[in-house]
This record gives C-alpha cells, sequence and structure tokens, in this order.
C-alpha cells in the first residue's frame, strides 16, 4: 500500500471506525486513542496490507485493540455499578427515550456479544465479514447474534414498558 492509498484508507474509514469503538467502549477520548493505535498498526504493516483489504484489517485490529484494552480495564473495574443495575429491574422503569433504552441493553451484554451485534446490526457486516473481523466462525457469530438479540429482547421486554 502506498502512502496515497494509506491517507485514502484514513479518509474513509476512520469515521466508521470511530463510530463502531465508540458504540462499545463509551468513551470518546478512549475510541479517538483506539482509532488512532488502530490506524499506527496498519502503519507498522503497510507493506503487508493490500488496499483492498485494509477496511478489513482496520476493523479487525480495532477489534482486537479494544478487547485487548477491556481485558486490562477489566482487572480494575468495581462491579458496584453492575450490580446496582442488575437490582433494578427494566420492567420497573418507564422511558421515552428509546436511544437511552437500547444503550443500557447493549451495555449489559457480555463484550463479544455486543461487538457482533454492533458489527452486524449498526454497521452491517454480512457474517462473513464478521467471521473475518472477529476470528469466530460462522456458525459463532450466528449464535453470539442470537443470544445477544435474546438478551436485548428479554431487557426491553415488552414495548408498553418502553413507550
Amino acid at each position: 500500500m502506498t502512502v496515497s492509498e494509506y491517507n485514502k484508507c484514513v479518509d474513509m474509514h476512520s469515521d466508521a471506525l470511530y463510530r463502531f469503538l465508540l458504540k462499545n467502549v463509551k468513551d470518546r477520548d478512549t475510541a479517538k486513542d483506539l482509532v488512532q493505535e488502530t490506524f499506527t498498526k496498519l502503519w507498522v504493516k503497510v507493506e503487508e496490507v493490500t488496499f483492498e483489504k485494509a477496511k478489513s484489517y482496520l476493523f479487525t485490529a480495532g477489534y482486537h485493540t479494544m478487547i485487548d484494552m477491556m481485558r486490562r480495564e477489566k482487572r480494575k473495574l468495581d462491579y458496584a455499578a453492575d450490580a446496582k443495575l442488575t437490582q433494578m429491574g427494566a420492567s420497573e422503569r418507564q422511558y421515552s427515550d428509546l436511544q437511552k433504552v437500547l444503550n443500557e441493553a447493549l451495555d449489559t451484554l457480555p463484550a463479544i456479544q455486543k461487538s457482533v451485534i454492533m458489527l452486524r446490526d449498526y454497521e452491517g457486516y454480512s457474517y462473513e465479514e464478521i467471521e473475518e473481523i472477529t476470528g469466530l466462525n460462522e456458525s459463532q457469530v450466528k449464535v453470539y447474534i442470537y443470544r445477544a438479540r435474546v438478551a436485548l429482547k428479554a431487557y426491553i421486554g415488552k414495548m408498553e414498558n418502553v413507550i
């Protein structure tokens, strides 16, 4: 890949990569850092990655960089906030902001389920592309997406509770 192709990759894919990472990490600065680190990884491998495969490489590297960061942070987490969220049932609350409900529901998912559901339903990737990005096989991707959708449905409950 040439320098001009690399710069074109930055222009073409940085926003989508940022949105994907931001949806998962919920922190703008962290998402920006992850995007920066991902493009640094691409620059290191600029001779090995072709322009046509750059988008796939970026999302794969971004996903793995995010997972590595989450694993590091997981050791530092205080689980009190999660316990409080678990104690409050979704059916006890009334919402008028559907986006807030969906974001809270996504936050309850395990990292892998959240990532595959975001790639599939928010970014529009095919099962094969998600398989390539995450390193899972296609049946695992389908299972994680199914489980995530079931969990989201259970969290949100009936539509009457949301409106």
